[in-house]
């Protein structure tokens, strides 16, 4: 399977459910000071003002940030979806950098297709890019099926941000991804905690004497894969920071592919059939 060549780097701060204002902040002000470059928000997460907070006290240059949020949650959207027009869209986005606190932002993702006119939605995102509120456009959640509608109004998507763990290692989705040259991000890389429960990822990190969080986020890096897995201490921002410098052997890959335990964790009622 191709890895497609990304501006995404690899393994970013994840921040949902962080909303306290104080700990988030600290929480990104952490990351970026032991080395992260990329922070993952969204409007609907509450915490975007916050997230900006911790990147104006972190001694990183903004610069050097890769930061992405997302718009366009169904439960983010007043009134009904459907009707959905160019100035909602762009105000969503303008909201977004106003709590943030940027110019702009150097990935926005639609968070979820839902009813949307994805035609619409795309070709407004572009106009946003061209005017220069984001730097690239990204889709969440996003099947095959919306992909293409997507890349017909914008040939420019950059990634697609989806569950992805060694419980729901999504081949088929990775290998379209790749096909049409998109990213693939990790969202609950951790398997919302549920990693601590597999047998396989437990004997891999004993065999190796790390956590069971590195191994999981260390093969999705041999997969090609960013992830975003969510940590709020200094101590667990640190142990995943760690995941970058562990090459898993092709034994210890094929322990992981052999998990057959499926399991998807997020699948609310306005999810696409997958």
């Amino acid at each position: 399977m191709a890895i497609v060549d990304s501006p995404v780097p690899r393994l970013g701060l994840g921040t949902w459910q962080n909303t306290d204002p104080e700990q988030c902040a600290r929480s990104v002000r952490s990351a970026l000071e032991v080395g992260y470059r990329h922070i993952d928000t969204a409007e609907l997460y509450d915490n975007e003002g916050p997230v900006g907070d911790g990147l104006r006290a972190a001694d990183v240059d903004r610069a050097a940030v890769y930061l992405a949020t997302k718009v366009l949650h169904p439960r983010a959207v007043d009134g009904d979806g459907a009707t959905l027009d160019r100035e909602q869209v762009r105000a969503a986005v303008e909201g977004c950098l106003g709590r943030l606190g940027v110019d702009s932002v150097d990935l926005l993702y639609v968070h979820w297709p839902a009813e949307w006119d994805l035609e619409l939605v795309h070709t407004t995102l572009a106009e946003c890019r061209d005017d220069g509120l984001v730097g690239g456009v990204g889709v969440s959640n996003y099947e095959p099926v919306h992909l293409e509608t997507a890349l017909e109004s914008d040939p420019e998507i950059v990634a697609n941000q989806v569950e992805l763990h060694p419980l729901l290692p999504q081949a088929d989705l990775r290998g379209y991804c790749a096909d049409v040259g998109v990213d693939v991000v990790a969202y609950a890389p951790l398997a919302h905690g549920s990693v601590f429960d597999v047998p396989a990822l437990e004997a891999v990190a004993e065999g190796r004497g790390v956590s069971v969080p590195r191994v999981a986020l260390a093969w999705l890096l041999e997969l090609g894969v960013a992830a975003v897995p969510k940590a709020t201490g200094v101590d667990h921002i640190r142990d995943n920071v760690g995941a970058q410098s562990l090459e898993l052997t092709d034994d210890e890959l094929a322990t992981i592919r052999g998990i057959d335990r499926r399991e998807r964790f997020f699948d609310p009622e306005y999810a696409p059939d997958w």
